[in-house]
Formats: structure tokens, C-alpha cells, sequence
């Protein structure tokens, strides 16, 4: 048998099937984008610690990826024969093929989303969580954007496989590309001729798409970006919002503060008390509970007993005390008064410089956009990251990175300032410039608790000196008052440390 060259052309100027590759492209898209967002909602779900949320999205994705597409497109099509009333919507062809993919397709796509929001550092969350930043928005700005990037070239691979299962289709009767290629070939016997025009079709659809897919990976990919230049904000000052009353001398007071991991109790009765003003330094060996601490401050971990006011006002109580915890409202309200500078940076990767530092005064409308992009500028300026406000996270060295997080911080404009061993993920010739900020910001009479191992800058810069160990404050004062009456377990803990 010859094959026919000239017909095998033909179909590929054929008005049915190019009306067919409309179908499968919209129809293909169509389920990408829906299936794409459903798959996000069930994600979530199964990350959620609400057990009968987690089940049932794991419920779902287990029964409709068992389920085979074909048996599933029947059953959708065929449905308003036992229920009447779908018949408005599942007897087209269209809308029918349309939920059958979608359904099985949000499924696959699922745990896609699962694996990048497990790639997703916890410390984004955190950091989110820090500036006040509600669930919705730390997901909307922080996570889906990561998440989406980490999964995008499985997704666009998953977009291919959607285009080939629309064949599928055909089975009830919607005029696709193989659809179109059967009624032909039945009519004119010509099966290899046609059947080159239908793998011709699917080809281009894949080959064009791929094309705009690898696009958009790339321009999604900051990494590739170069920084970019920022010019000064003309005619607008930097904003200065009104920050709640202080009542008392008090910015912070915590009182009986416990905390256990398991049977393991790190924080053993904490009381602590942090007037306006005052620069408070945390030491003590590994493992004495400095971290857990500081991050009980301002709820990132809950207090199991005992009672945190910020400015003189309830803030954080212990899950064990007398009516639970106040809620996160309370929490929510408090938590923007409470600056937060992480160990490990937690900057947002996928933002600038200077949208780091806005993010968050954004999201609380503190106000218009040219008056935050003037305060942004100048808190740059005053940790000395001008010049950078373009760049990406990745284009900075560490030190510049620790600086900008706390310009991020101090953009919220808090009342207390709490730094979390700021240097110790530093190489050792970048950590002055870090100590040089936050020594002028203790010149501005900022409020601030500093977890750290540099016990030389602890000793010059600090109000007060809290020496914690096995959960317990065991000595605290003034620095020099601290050095020359100190314990013998806090004498054998600075033996080595040259403070002079």
C-alpha cells in the first residue's frame, strides 16, 4: 500500500482540526489553571493540622488517583441518568470532560504543590508569622510564590500529560483531535495518513507550550535577574506611624514562663523583667534554653505556663494557665510591636532588597506606597545597603543579608527588638558590621533582647546581662556588676573569654 503524501498534507490545513486543536487547548488549559488551584486547596489541606482536614483531602487524593480517567469520564457523563438535574450542565460534552479532568487531575497535582511547600524553609513561615503577617498572607505572598517556583517544571510537564489524556475525550463524543482523525480515517481508510496529522497536532501543541512554559520558568527564576537600579523617592517622607501608648516603665515582662519538647522541660519558671530602652543581652552555654526563650517573646513558640505583657498590656499565656491562652488575635495585634531578627537571616528570596523591607508595612497599609519607599530607603541607608536596595537575597554576602533583616524589622516601627545569636551564621570578618548596627540602634535608645556568643560586644553594648543554663536564669545585672560578683558556673563559662 502507497502512502499518500499529498492527503497526509491536506489534513494539515483541515478546518476540523484545527477547530479541534482549539478544543484541546482550551480544554487542556482550562484543567491546568483549575486543577492548579484545587491541587493548591488540597495541599494545603493535607498540611493543615486540623486531622479531619488532612484526612480528607488525603481521602480525595488517594480515590481519584486510583480511579482511571476513562472510568471517570464515563461516570461524569452518564451521571444525569441517576441524578436528573445535572443534565443542565453534564450533558455537554465539554463541561463533563472538563470535571472528569479537573477532578483526577487536582489529585496529581496535589502533591506536586506538597513538594514545594515542604521545600519551602520553615523559616519563611517564621518570618512571615514575625511581621504580623496573617496565614492567608504569609501563604498568598511568601509560600505559594516559592512553592509555585520550586514546582513549576513538574507542573509544566503535568500540563503535557493533561493535553495527551484529552484524547480520552472522544469517548463521549467531544470533537477533539483524535476524535476528528477517526471520523476521517473511517471514511477513507487512510488510518496512517490521518494518524500522522493527529501525532502532527499534538506535537505542535506540546512544542508551542513547552516554548512558553520554559519561558516562563525562566523569567520567574531570580537567580537569572540582574539588580536592578533604584532611584531616590522624591517628595515623600519616610512615614512615621503612631505606636501605642507605653503604660509603665515596662516594655516587656515575662513572668513564670515554662516550656517542655516532650518530657523535656527547656524553660523552668522564667521571670523577666525589660524596661523602654534597655538593651538586654541573653549568654550561656548550648542547650540552656536562650533560643526557646527569646522565641516564646513573641509567640513563634507557645509558653505551656506563665504570662508575657508587652507596653503594659496582656500579649502571650501559657496553654496551662487559667482559661488557655488569649487566642491569636491578641497575639496577631501584639506580635507587629515586636521586631524579630533571625540566626538564619529568613529573607524572602524571591523579593528585592527593598521589597523585603516593605513587605510587611504594605500589607498593613501602614501608608501610601512613596512614603514607604522613602522609609525603606532610609532604613537601607542607616544599615548601610543603599546602594543594594535592587538586589536579590542570593547577591549579598551574609553580613549584608543580617542587615537587611533588621532594616526589614525595623520598618514596622516596634517597640522591642529581638535578635536570635544575629551572628553566628556569619563568616568571622563580616560579623562587626552586623554588631555596628545594632549598637548604633542601642544608641537610639532602641528596646532589645539579644541572644548571643559574642560575649565582648554583650558585655559593652548591654543594659543588663542574663546568664541563663539548664532553663533557668541563674545570674543577671548590670554588665559590670555581673563580671565582678559572678557565680562560680558563670565564672567557668567566660573563663576563656577575653573581655577587655
Amino acid at each position: 500500500m502507497q502512502f499518500d503524501w499529498h492527503y497526509a498534507a491536506s489534513l494539515l490545513v483541515n478546518g476540523d482540526f484545527w477547530k479541534a486543536v482549539g478544543t484541546v487547548v482550551e480544554l487542556s488549559l482550562e484543567t491546568w489553571v483549575l486543577g492548579i488551584v484545587l491541587g493548591f486547596v488540597l495541599a494545603l489541606a493535607r498540611q493543615s493540622p486540623r486531622r479531619s482536614l488532612n484526612r480528607a483531602a488525603a481521602v480525595y487524593i488517594w480515590f481519584f488517583r486510583s480511579l482511571p480517567l476513562l472510568v471517570l469520564l464515563i461516570f461524569v457523563y452518564n451521571l444525569p441518568q441517576v441524578f436528573p438535574a445535572t443534565s443542565v450542565l453534564l450533558s455537554n460534552p465539554y463541561a463533563a470532560g472538563l470535571i472528569a479532568l479537573v477532578l483526577s487531575e487536582a489529585a496529581y497535582i496535589a502533591e506536586i504543590h506538597r513538594g514545594g511547600l515542604l521545600a519551602v524553609n520553615k523559616g519563611q513561615l517564621e518570618a512571615g508569622k514575625a511581621l504580623g503577617i496573617r496565614y492567608r498572607g504569609v501563604q498568598r505572598l511568601i509560600v505559594i510564590p516559592q512553592a509555585l517556583r520550586v514546582a513549576l517544571p513538574t507542573l509544566a510537564n503535568e500540563y503535557i500529560t493533561i493535553v495527551k489524556l484529552t484524547s480520552l475525550v472522544s469517548v463521549i463524543s467531544l470533537s477533539e483531535i483524535l476524535l476528528v482523525g477517526q471520523q476521517l480515517y473511517t471514511q477513507n481508510f487512510l488510518v496512517m495518513e490521518t494518524m500522522l496529522a493527529v501525532a502532527f497536532y499534538y506535537v505542535l501543541i506540546v512544542t508551542v507550550f513547552s516554548y512558553l512554559l520554559q519561558r516562563l520558568e525562566r523569567y520567574l527564576d531570580v537567580s537569572q535577574r540582574a539588580p536592578r537600579a533604584v532611584p531616590d523617592s522624591t517628595g515623600a517622607a519616610a512615614v512615621q506611624h503612631a505606636a501605642p501608648a507605653r503604660q509603665g516603665e515596662h516594655a516587656l515582662r515575662v513572668r513564670g514562663a515554662r516550656k517542655h519538647y516532650g518530657p523535656l522541660e527547656v524553660l523552668k519558671g522564667i521571670d523577666l523583667d525589660v524596661r523602654f530602652g534597655e538593651v538586654v543581652s541573653i549568654i550561656g552555654p548550648s542547650g540552656s534554653g536562650k533560643t526557646t526563650l527569646i522565641r516564646t517573646l513573641n509567640g513563634l513558640e507557645g509558653l505551656d505556663a506563665g504570662t508575657v505583657e508587652l507596653c503594659g498590656a496582656p500579649f502571650l499565656r501559657g496553654s496551662g494557665e487559667p482559661g488557655g491562652g488569649l487566642g491569636p488575635r491578641v497575639h496577631m495585634a501584639g506580635i507587629v510591636q515586636v521586631g524579630m531578627v533571625f540566626q538564619g537571616f529568613n529573607l524572602f528570596p524571591h523579593k528585592t532588597v527593598l521589597d523585603n523591607v516593605l513587605l510587611a508595612p504594605r500589607h498593613h497599609g501602614h501608608a501610601s506606597d512613596g512614603e514607604l519607599r522613602a522609609l525603606g530607603l532610609a532604613l537601607l541607608s542607616k544599615v548601610g545597603l543603599r546602594d543594594h536596595a535592587g538586589k536579590y537575597p542570593h547577591q549579598l554576602s551574609g553580613g549584608q543579608q543580617q542587615r537587611v533583616a533588621i532594616a526589614r524589622a525595623l520598618a514596622m516601627r516596634p517597640q522591642v527588638m529581638l535578635f536570635d545569636e544575629p551572628t553566628s551564621a556569619l563568616d568571622p570578618e563580616l560579623v562587626g558590621d552586623v554588631l555596628k548596627v545594632i549598637e548604633d540602634l542601642a544608641r537610639d535608645g532602641m528596646t532589645m533582647i539579644i541572644v548571643t556568643h559574642e560575649m565582648k560586644f554583650a558585655f559593652q553594648v548591654s543594659d543588663r546581662v542574663v546568664f541563663m543554663e539548664r532553663g533557668q536564669i541563674v545570674q543577671a545585672g548590670a554588665p559590670r556588676e555581673l563580671l565582678d560578683n559572678r557565680s562560680e558556673r558563670m565564672g567557668r563559662f567566660l573563663k576563656d573569654v577575653q573581655l577587655a
